[in-house]
């Protein structure tokens, strides 16, 4: 399981066994399920029409509750949470699985804290797949994904910083200096606590995607044995041809893309992209 702060490409949840429990969207006094009630193209569209960005909001207790209650007993649950560094879905999540282990104590169900999000929670529901069809048992499972979480490298590179300072992130002096001086700014999700922490400030759009391509080697050395993840903020042709110059250099052996969902889209602003990959075990 997971929620709505993963963007999964298609290709991938194809292959997955997965319940994914949505956010929630909020434009003035209107709620939206993302994913269920509005999708991408409506998300966009709701933003130009009311020039304004949503207020998203985690799944309730209740939400995970009833999401766990669904699975047959006998099946253990392993549930990837969004990094608590952003949203409170993780306590939610952890809240819900308490809810059902008090009327069904026999229950296995392990909420993970991942510290990423979007395509960052691809990559670990790609590799808990690949590991339940290796037929890790479910505590196998769950001790090597708490592993691969602090192997989580989660990179954002922003086009614009609009949604910053729509957003109240960034004050109006501050965005404004920042588009005059055409400031782009690269991220990651921090090791600690999985916030997102700004890392560099530079000038001009080809230079930051220069420098966010330049960083992956900082992180990898062996990335012909990895996969790499990608999201894009309605953004595709970029994506593609940012994607192709980093396997130009780093020959990752598989490569997924994927559209941001409203989450990050709030976060990133349209052009963004975000990787995930695992970085090289010291």
């Amino acid at each position: 399981m997971t929620d709505g702060g993963a963007d999964i490409p298609k290709r991938l949840n194809d292959t997955l066994d997965i319940i994914v429990v949505p956010l929630y969207l909020h434009f003035k006094n209107e709620q939206y399920i993302s994913g269920v009630t509005m999708d991408i193209p409506d998300f966009y569209k709701k933003i130009k029409e009311s020039n304004e960005l949503p207020r998203s909001a985690a799944p309730s207790p209740n939400d995970f509750y009833e999401a766990y209650k669904k699975v047959d007993p006998a099946r253990p649950i392993v549930m990837l949470s969004l990094t608590k560094g952003l949203s409170s879905t993780y306590e939610n999540a952890v809240t819900g699985k308490n809810m059902l282990l008090e009327e069904e104590p026999d229950r296995k169900i392990e909420v993970i804290n991942t510290k990423t999000a979007s395509c960052g929670l691809a990559l670990l529901l790609h590799e808990a797949n690949k590991k339940i069809n290796e037929a890790y048992s479910h505590e196998a499972l769950v001790e090597h994904l708490h592993k691969c979480v602090e192997q989580t490298t989660t990179l954002f590179v922003l086009k614009t910083l609009d949604n910053l300072v729509r957003g109240g992130r960034l004050d109006k002096v501050k965005g404004t200096l920042a588009k005059t001086l055409n400031i782009k700014l690269l991220m990651k999700g921090s090791d600690d606590e999985g916030s997102i922490e700004v890392t560099e400030k530079v000038r001009g759009d080809k230079r930051s995607i220069r420098r966010f391509i330049e960083q992956i080697g900082e992180y990898t050395k062996n990335a012909e044995d990895k996969i790499i993840t990608m999201t894009h903020c309605n953004a595709e042709e970029r994506a593609k041809k940012v994607l192709a110059d980093i396997l130009n250099i780093y020959p990752f052996k598989e490569n997924y893309l994927s559209e941001a969902g409203p989450l990050i889209s709030t976060y990133g602003g349209e052009g963004a992209l975000v990787i995930a990959f695992f970085k090289d075990e010291i």
